[in-house]
This record gives structure tokens, C-alpha cells and sequence, in this order.
């Protein structure tokens, strides 16, 4: 031990950070392996301060570092919290974005193996890896949900990806979702309508084209504002944001959130979340203009009030919502 501290301090003095940080890792590995999970949390710690002084790159590597280390501590010790929280924030450069996707990719495995189906699911969207968000949604529907419950699941999933600009992936994790899940029939089309309103959806997005939206907005009202007694309260606990999100959101308190923050699933908590994301999708995608006051009201009003604007209009509240960037609950 007293050769580890004395070979430390000496790169350390002598501005050898590489060797340092390799050095830390390493022993970091070795206090997990005895159980020694303060130690090990330190050492982490102490990684990443390296990482952040030195101002090194992002790299593959160090990310699959972090990971590990990530997967060696204790799930419900404070430490994990904060060494995620600052993991993320280096690895994001500077940008203000929730981490480097690669980085959230490693840590939604994780979570996933652990059964962390909210984290797991949170770090997915942040992510650009829509095949394992969907796998992942699979086992977590069947394992905490209820059969009329699977098209919720991918819904919300796919409705996020599109706020987030991230249409291939929006896509991969509906394909692989409706292909894999059991308790769904070859489509499309669907037998849930909800199913069928997000196939749909997707396909008008590619096309940009605001009256296709509008009416599929307005054809699949039913699905979207069902009854909220459907199911009262499911089995499954539902996303809420982790801990460490929240703090860096306080942070960014200028950043557009959307949806409501929940914890017990069911359609009474979810259904209104549809309508804010699908008035988002609609100012991404369609040039909807944002909180349109109309006398029709709500989403249908925002639509129909930008098929009488002016192409003027919308031009200029596309290049607005282009400058915000979006944090999903």
C-alpha cells in the first residue's frame, strides 16, 4: 500500500497524468475487488479530477473506464450519484449537452443488467443506440407492465428520440420493439391504434409535410387522450429522473423541459405527456409554432393556427427552436 501512495505522489509531482490516472484506476479496481467501496469510490473520484485538470480528450477507452468503474459501485451508495453527475459533465466537453452518448450507451447496460429499468431507460435516449433501448423495453414491459400496456412503452420511447432530433434512432427502437415483444402481431399495421399513429407518425416525418400531421394529430385523438381509467395504476414503476439529471438540470434552468416528472405508470400520467411531446415534434419537424394561443385550443389549435400562418412565421420560429436544446423527463 505504501508503494502504491509513494508511486502516486511521484507522478503526480513529476505532472505524469496518464501514469497517474492509470495508476488510480487500477487501484480502484483492486479496492472493489476486496470490497473496499469507500476507497475505491475516492480513487474513482480522483480519476475523473484527473481527467478534468488535465483537460484530456474523450476517448473510448476512458469511457469504457468510467463504465467499469461505474459497474463496480455500490448501486445505492451516494458516491455512484455524484461520480455519474461529474463523469457525464467531462465527458461532454464543455457543451452543455447530458454526456457523451457513447458514455450513456455504457451506462444504460448497466443499469439494464441491474434490472434499472428507469435509469437504464433515461441513459438509452441519451444515447444513440435505439436496438439495445428497445431490447431493453422489451424485458421491461414484460417483466413490470401489463399486456395493454406494451404500446405505451415504445410510444414515449419513440416520441423522446423524435424531441431529441433523433429520428434514426426513434426509428430502430420502434422497428425492433414492435418485431420483438410478444405479446404483438406482425405489423404494420397494428392491432393497437397507438401503434399504428407512431408508424405513421415516423413516416411524416420524413415527409415535413404539416397537413399530413394535422390529420394524423387529429384522426388518432381517441388513442392519444384515452380513457384514464384504461388501467388505474400499473405494476411497472415508470421514468423519473435520476438524481444526479436533476441536479444538473438546476443548473440549466433555462433549457425547455417537457413531461412531467412521475413515478407510479399509468395512462392518466401519461397520455398528456403525448400531447406536449407531439406539440414539440411539431415545431421540430412541421414549423408549428410554439404555445400558439387559438380559440380551438391545445395541440389541434397550434396545428391549425400554422396551416392559416404565414410561411414567414414559420421560418422564423424553426431557427428559435433550433437554439434551445431539450431535456426529457
Amino acid at each position: 500500500m505504501a508503494g502504491f501512495f509513494f508511486s502516486l505522489c511521484r507522478y503526480m509531482s513529476q505532472s505524469k497524468h496518464a501514469e497517474a490516472r492509470e495508476l488510480m484506476y487500477s487501484g480502484a479496481l483492486l479496492f472493489f475487488s476486496h470490497g473496499q467501496q469507500n476507497s475505491a469510490a475516492d480513487l474513482s473520484m480522483l480519476v475523473l479530477e484527473s481527467l478534468e485538470k488535465a483537460e484530456v480528450d474523450v476517448a473510448d477507452e476512458l469511457l469504457e473506464n468510467l463504465a467499469k468503474v461505474f459497474s463496480l459501485m455500490d448501486p445505492n451508495s451516494p458516491e455512484r450519484v455524484a461520480f455519474v453527475s461529474r463523469a457525464l459533465k467531462w465527458s461532454s466537453g464543455g457543451s452543455g449537452k447530458l454526456g457523451h452518448p457513447r458514455l450513456h450507451q455504457l451506462l444504460a447496460l448497466t443499469l439494464w443488467k441491474e434490472q434499472n429499468y428507469c435509469e437504464s431507460r433515461y441513459h438509452f435516449l441519451h444515447s444513440t443506440d435505439g436496438e439495445g433501448c428497445a431490447n431493453m423495453l422489451v424485458e421491461y414491459s414484460t417483466a413490470r407492465g401489463f399486456r395493454s400496456e406494451v404500446d405505451m412503452f415504445v410510444a414515449q420511447a419513440v416520441l423522446q428520440f423524435l424531441c431529441l432530433k433523433n429520428k434514426n434512432s426513434a426509428l430502430v427502437v420502434f422497428t425492433t420493439y414492435t418485431q420483438k415483444h410478444p405479446s404483438i402481431e406482425d405489423g404494420p399495421p397494428f392491432v393497437q391504434p397507438l401503434l399504428n399513429f407512431i408508424w405513421f407518425l415516423l413516416l411524416a416525418v420524413d415527409g415535413g409535410k404539416l397537413a399530413v400531421f394535422t390529420v394524423l394529430c387529429e384522426q388518432y385523438q381517441p388513442s392519444l387522450r384515452r380513457d384514464p381509467m384504461y388501467n388505474e395504476v400499473s405494476s411497472c414503476t415508470w421514468l423519473r429522473l435520476p438524481t444526479w439529471a436533476s441536479a444538473w438540470r438546476r443548473e440549466h434552468s433555462g433549457q425547455p423541459q417537457l413531461g412531467p416528472v412521475v413515478g407510479r405508470f399509468s395512462p392518466a400520467d401519461l397520455l398528456p405527456c403525448f400531447l406536449q411531446y407531439l406539440d414539440r415534434i411539431g415545431q421540430l419537424f412541421f414549423g408549428v409554432p410554439p404555445k400558439q394561443t387559438s380559440s380551438y385550443g391545445g395541440l389541434l389549435g397550434n396545428l391549425l393556427s400554422s396551416l392559416m400562418g404565414s410561411s414567414e412565421q414559420e421560418e422564423g420560429e424553426e431557427s428559435q427552436d433550433d437554439s434551445s436544446p431539450i431535456e426529457l423527463d
